[in-house]
């Protein structure tokens, strides 16, 4: 499948990788018809999806069933009056019907919106009226649907409003039934025309770690982008069995359960749970057999309390991570408990992986590797020049007069904010880090986290790596709190481990700072340490270090 998009397939170093990878880009490319209708033609018994949920129901799907599957629902959804420039709002959690709809509104040339579960009818009414969404499908979850329902008065762009449920069960008011209804949809017609590849597919409202949800506008070859998260950072093949850990509501879905998976020919492991739970999720991968593994750090953080000597992982071939930077104490710990390396990578909400360490280089603990081939990768400091190794600045990607495959296409609906992010040729990813002389990446944080302390300037990962080999801790943040003296001083918020959560108090408080100071400089230590029993995130896992700083303003004002 992959020749058909890359002139070179396979790679064997770095410097083969950045000279060679090259895209063969068809006119008017459509991941639904190019890649998994292909799929379903070539390869019909493959096993494209393996569904799984915490009442012991199993879906496996082949690529020619998912090809029947999507083109009766494209025939429903044309049904109902949707068609090409549609955005369309899923809210589905990880419902097995998610696959089927995005294929299919990728078939119809709609716009898909997926979102989170946890929208309130404030977010819903938001996002309608921003997006000028046209219809809704969502989970039939009593939360959802009342939220949905709230919301339909101050939402008249909306004209469709379908759940997805079990057969028998009640509908909400003013929902169509997604299970009684898709199958009685006529037979799928391919429209003539259905998008340019610079055509709008796909939007997110990214959660962000500050200020209000920005809609990030992908074209068609956004999906193309994703070719090398799946075939290369991930090292997938027909044959693997693939789990990403992630909501449906988050750009992570489509990085780890869909573009690039189906690219590489994989099955798409899917396990469908209401809550977290380390043990469960090992004992998933045990009885599967899964071979190829991705979470954001937080789950490895879990998974690594538990003794792992309890479970057959050897099915597991493969592990990487994203969504924040890695620690190397859990890079490390996962190493020897397991012999499995976790492989870094780094993007956006707006991008593709941007950064990464592929299987042809040795990672570095704490690294998010080198840039990937389809991005012009540099730091660059506060007065736009470009830094040298060991100094820290911005990642940027620099553009020219070609967008590079996977880049977004703007903030949809709002050019100030899209010319702040990206002028001059250049796209600002707002996030810190330094390069090494071997052009290794290290996470600093974002601009706006970066504490600034009687002079010196502190990145908040460097710190929480610190307290992070500490065996107290299972998760922590680093912000900075305003101080009349030296400006700001650095605060821990912490989450202990339950077997020190009696613990808790001033003698644990300065074991951790001295353990800061011993293990990195200093004038790093956190001034300041609070035990929680967990942090803000966002529905992506990453750390919302802003409502803690919100949250101690409050306090300092009263």
């Amino acid at each position: 499948m992959i020749e058909r998009f890359l002139k070179q397939t396979t790679f064997t170093s770095v410097e083969d990788y950045n000279k060679n990878l090259e895209f063969i880009i068809p006119e008017n490319f459509n991941f639904a018809y190019d890649v998994m209708d292909a799929w379903a033609e070539e390869k019909p018994d493959g096993l494209a999806i393996l569904w799984t949920n915490d009442q012991g129901e199993e879906i496996r799907t082949t690529f020619a069933e998912l090809k029947e599957q999507s083109d009766q629902a494209a025939s429903y959804l044309q049904s109902l009056g949707i068609g090409k420039n549609d955005p369309v709002m899923l809210i589905l959690k990880r419902r097995y019907e998610w696959w089927i709809i995005m294929l299919a509104l990728c078939k119809i040339g709609a716009i898909v919106i997926p979102a989170t579960h946890m929208l309130t009818k404030k977010d819903i009414i938001y996002r309608n009226t921003r997006a000028s969404v046209k219809a809704i499908i969502c989970v039939d979850d009593a939360y959802v649907t009342s939220q949905i329902q709230l919301a339909m008065p101050d939402s008249p762009t909306v004209k469709q409003y379908i759940t997805v449920t079990d057969h028998g069960k009640p509908i909400p008011e003013g929902f169509h039934d997604w299970q009684a209804e898709w199958q009685q949809a006529p037979k799928f017609v391919r429209p003539a025309f259905v998008n340019e590849n610079d055509d709008t597919m796909l939007m997110y409202f990214t959660s962000g770690t500050s200020g209000e949800p920005k809609m990030v506008a992908h074209d068609y070859l956004y999906a193309m982008g994703h070719l090398t998260t799946g075939v290369f950072w991930h090292n997938l093949h027909e044959g693997s069995l693939h789990l990403t850990v992630a909501d449906t509501g988050w750009g992570k879905a489509v990085w780890g359960k869909f573009y690039g998976q189906w690219f590489a020919g994989a099955t798409v492991f899917v396990f469908d749970h209401e809550k977290f739970n380390a043990d469960t999720l090992l004992r998933q991968i045990e009885k599967y057999k899964v071979t190829s593994f991705c979470a954001p750090p937080t789950i490895y953080r879990f998974m690594i309390r538990e003794d792992l000597s309890k479970y057959d992982l050897s099915s597991l071939e493969y592990c990487c991570t994203a969504g924040e930077a890695l620690n190397p104490a859990v890079f490390d710990k996962l190493k020897e408990k397991t012999g499995l390396t976790i492989m870094e990578g780094f993007g956006q909400t707006e991008t593709t992986m941007t950064l990464g360490t592929m299987p042809w280089m040795t990672p570095k603990p704490g690294s998010m590797g080198i840039p990937n081939a389809q991005y012009h990768i540099d730091l660059l400091r506060a007065d736009g020049t470009s830094c040298e190794d060991g100094e820290k600045g911005e990642i940027v990607i620099r553009v020219g007069d070609r967008k590079p495959i996977g880049l977004f296409k703007y903030y949809y609906r709002d050019e100030e904010l899209t010319r702040e992010a990206w002028h001059d040729g250049i796209y600002h990813t707002g996030d810190m880090a330094w390069r090494d002389e071997d052009g290794y990446y290290w996470f600093e944080g974002r601009i706006d986290d970066v504490i600034k302390s009687s002079g010196y300037r502190i990145g908040p990962f460097e710190v929480e790596s610190a307290l992070m080999t500490h065996p107290a801790v299972v998760e922590c943040a680093i912000t900075g709190v305003p101080d009349d003296i030296r400006g700001m001083v650095v605060k821990a918020t912490v989450v202990l481990g339950k077997e020190w959560k009696d613990k808790a108090g001033d003698d644990l408080v300065k074991e951790l700072q001295q353990h800061v100071k011993k293990v990195t400089a200093p004038y790093k230590y956190p001034r300041i340490v609070e035990f929680v029993d967990e942090l803000p995130k966002t529905i992506s896992g990453k750390i919302r270090r802003v409502e803690i700083r919100n949250a101690d303003k409050q306090k300092t004002t009263k």
